[in-house]
């Protein structure tokens, strides 16, 4: 039966930061459904202007097996809505995987839901990213930190060796190597792999 993976979209959500690791699990043909949610059925800018159709609106379904919680300059405003905070609250607990790329892990924090866990988000941004979850032991120099049931990764590009590292942690070994091979992308396996962290000082 096939893992239902709900990747959460706002306006301003960051292209890459979405559909890299989309890529990836799309690759995983029928072992995964993929399902493009957001707070209404309308479809939704992205960052770079393209717009997203929506498949569930929030309160379609009652939980995912995996979330995807993108960045982009939309995470500013969104970690003052409600709903949205939320919608991620509530449905992360049921999840068997949360995945968070770039300033995606600051709506997470919002929630509270991994205070005292590690944690890390893009370089760039990591000061606003940590005022945003204060109690989060945000971790400064990783390419992806993995902690329980929450798999957070660095800016953009990241969330792709993220992917694969869930894919194998999900699914098997094998596969990422597999999926990483078919996409021809040189997966950074290494999840301290991390030279952003001191080209923005934070090291």
């Amino acid at each position: 039966m096939a893992k239902t993976l709900g990747a959460l979209i706002f306006p301003g959500y960051e292209l890459l930061d979405m559909f890299g690791p989309l890529e990836m699990f799309g690759m995983m043909g029928e072992e995964v459904e993929i399902r493009m949610v957001a707070q209404t059925g309308d479809p939704v800018a992205s960052r770079q202007g393209p717009q997203t159709v929506v498949d569930d609106a929030f309160g379609d379904r009652d939980s995912y097996d995996m979330l995807l919680i993108p960045g982009g300059p939309g995470t500013r405003p969104e970690v003052d809505n409600p709903v949205l905070i939320d919608w991620i609250k509530a449905m992360t607990p049921k999840a068997e995987l949360t995945m968070t790329v770039c300033t995606g892990s600051a709506l997470l924090a919002r929630t509270g839901l991994i205070d005292g866990k590690r944690a890390t988000s893009n370089k760039a941004a990591f000061k606003w990213v940590m005022e945003q979850g204060p109690k989060v032991d945000w971790i400064k120099q990783a390419r992806w930190c993995e902690d329980g049931d929450i798999m957070t990764s660095s800016g953009v590009s990241a969330g792709m060796d993220m992917a694969l590292a869930a894919i194998a942690r999900e699914y098997s070994a094998e596969d990422a190597e597999r999926v990483a091979n078919s996409t021809e992308y040189d997966w950074k396996r290494d999840p301290d792999w991390d030279p952003f962290a001191k080209i923005h000082g934070l090291v």
